[in-house]
């Protein structure tokens, strides 16, 4: 498949799951979709509680999904809101994928067919990470 179809694929993916979205008090749907190494697409969508620090984004249920079947490396991910300007993630999605996906394309996509892709690194300059917390053990 050209990179063409794969990006059309996994915007598809993400679109499909924010038909999903329990997004009864803000209304704001989201779709994600993450594609890992060996080509499998993860999908995923935000999920509000009336408890909102309780709420979970789709980005997060996409990468947790993939996580708890196996998956490890991931070759980009799409996020899909039905917006004018296109939706990056939150910076609480964005550390976790940095975490567990690194500096890969971000794809932003609306319903209107518009695209955006960014890398990682451009949405979480100087994230934190692992390589902190090994610093600390090197001053032992």
């Amino acid at each position: 498949m050209s990179t063409t179809g794969v990006q059309e694929a996994i915007i598809e993916a993400a679109t499909g799951a924010r038909n999903c979205a329990l997004a009864q008090y803000s209304k704001f749907c989201v779709g994600a979709a993450l594609e890992a190494e060996d080509g499998a697409i993860y999908t995923g969508c935000n999920i509000e509680s009336s408890a909102y620090e309780l709420t979970m984004c789709a980005e997060r249920v996409t990468i947790w999904k993939a996580l708890s079947e196996g998956a490890r490396k991931f070759t980009r991910i799409a996020v899909v809101a039905d917006t004018e300007r296109l939706t990056p993630p939150c910076g609480a999605c964005r550390q976790i994928i940095w975490e567990f996906c690194g500096d890969i394309p971000v794809i932003l996509a609306n319903l209107r067919g518009d695209t955006e892709t960014l890398q990682m690194a451009f949405l979480l300059p100087r994230p934190f990470d692992a390589d902190f917390l090994d610093e600390i053990g090197d001053e032992k």
